[in-house]
């Protein structure tokens, strides 16, 4: 019976894939759709099954013609915090930081393809042999990235990393002991005293959870501009505007970077700006703007260490092409960044803050931060 279900899924799979093809993913309606199209074809083909096995054939269905295939399961668990497909039989998950294999997959490589076309399709992309490699963002935000063969030697590879719709505030932080009440309580100093914040820590370590919970204590009545190259930050806030970069079309044509955003961003009359993450020469605008009137500005960056996040900053405003001398970079880096919050993973998965440290404004290190050094910082920037 598995495999005449199999058979018959496949062969309605084709018939309402052709209808429905130029539908996205997520269409309003459209998975109400595809299971009143099921239901009236297996009537009218008088094909006659157990209710079971109709359900699942129709769910089964569902989920590919309208949805995410075998994933569609994976993205209804709140749990999940990243899905990752090494290739149409393996696929992997985060859940509560640690990693595991699923018993799902994909039936050939053509099924996971013809799932990774929806996606990139539903958001106006385009992924192929000539274009291998594409960022793109689901309905709900989260985001995804796609690398096709020849890049990918064992077949497409599809990486999404999801979001809770929300965010966490601080309070929860502390809850789930990624921060101290004592870290919690100098971050929200820090906010309060228009302290300019940058948030490092590797790939996948929380920066973006933190920066998304720390910038919800910006105040009510500021104008915040947000930068970001996908839309992740989450803030319930009255006054937020939110950029997002665009990549280059299959021309080449259309880019618009990070850089040219926080330009912009600069000429939208902020209180606050808040930068996803700095990676290029959007590094520098980013610190003009914090040394010009745009105090507590809020930012992340790849880092192992605070120290660490202060040279990879300026590394990065090297790249801006525009030669200037190290120790000039070195002073803006100095004038701009009050703190650096660290963030990594410890045992079991967890992710939580490691070190904090404040510029020590006679010395010009960097300090661990304490209630005396984020009150000398505050009252240096607001003298």
């Amino acid at each position: 019976m598995t495999s005449d279900l199999g058979a018959l899924a496949a062969r309605y799979r084709e018939r309402v894939r052709d209808e429905l093809a130029d539908r996205p993913p997520a269409a309003d309606g459209l998975r109400t759709a595809v299971d009143a199209r099921m239901r009236q074809l297996l009537r009218r083909d008088g094909v006659v099954l157990a209710a079971s096995d109709a359900e699942r054939l129709i769910a089964e269905v569902v989920d590919d013609a309208a949805g995410l295939g075998p994933l569609d399961r994976l993205m209804r668990d709140p749990s999940v915090t990243e899905v990752m497909v090494n290739g149409p039989g393996e696929v992997w998950v985060e859940r509560e930081g640690l990693v595991g294999r699923e018993e799902i997959a994909f039936r050939d490589p053509e099924h996971l393809r013809h799932v990774i076309a929806r996606i990139v399709g539903s958001v106006g992309r385009r992924v192929d042999e000539s274009s291998p490699m594409v960022d793109a963002r689901l309905p709900d935000g989260s985001r995804v990235n796609v690398v096709l063969p020849p890049l990918a030697l064992d077949g497409p590879l599809l990486t999404i990393r999801r979001f809770r719709a929300a965010g966490f505030s601080l309070d929860e932080l502390v809850a789930s002991g990624s921060l101290t009440p004592e870290h919690a309580r100098l971050l929200r100093a820090c906010v309060c005293g228009r302290l300019n914040l940058l948030i490092s820590g590797g790939t996948g370590s929380g920066k973006t959870t933190l920066l998304n919970a720390v910038a919800r204590n910006l105040g009510a009545n500021e104008r915040i501009v947000t930068v970001e190259d996908a839309a992740e930050l989450r803030l319930d806030l009255p006054h937020v505007v939110r950029l997002e970069s665009r990549p280059p079309n299959v021309e080449g044509r259309g880019e618009i970077t990070l850089r040219a955003l926080v330009r912009n961003a600069l000429r939208m009359r902020p209180d606050r700006i808040v930068v996803g993450e700095v990676r290029g020469g959007e590094a520098l605008d980013m610190l003009q703007a914090m040394n010009t009137g745009h105090d507590g500005s809020l930012t992340t960056v790849h880092a192992s260490s605070p120290a660490d996040a202060i040279r990879r900053v300026e590394t990065m405003m090297l790249m801006a092409g525009l030669d200037l001398p190290h120790a000039v970079v070195r002073e803006q880096v100095t004038a701009a960044i009050d703190v650096v919050v660290h963030v990594s993973r410890v045992a079991g998965g967890r992710r939580a803050v490691r070190a904090m440290a404040g510029r020590d404004r006679r010395s010009g290190e960097m300090r661990p931060l304490t209630d005396a050094l984020s009150a000398a910082l505050v009252e240096q920037r607001c003298s």
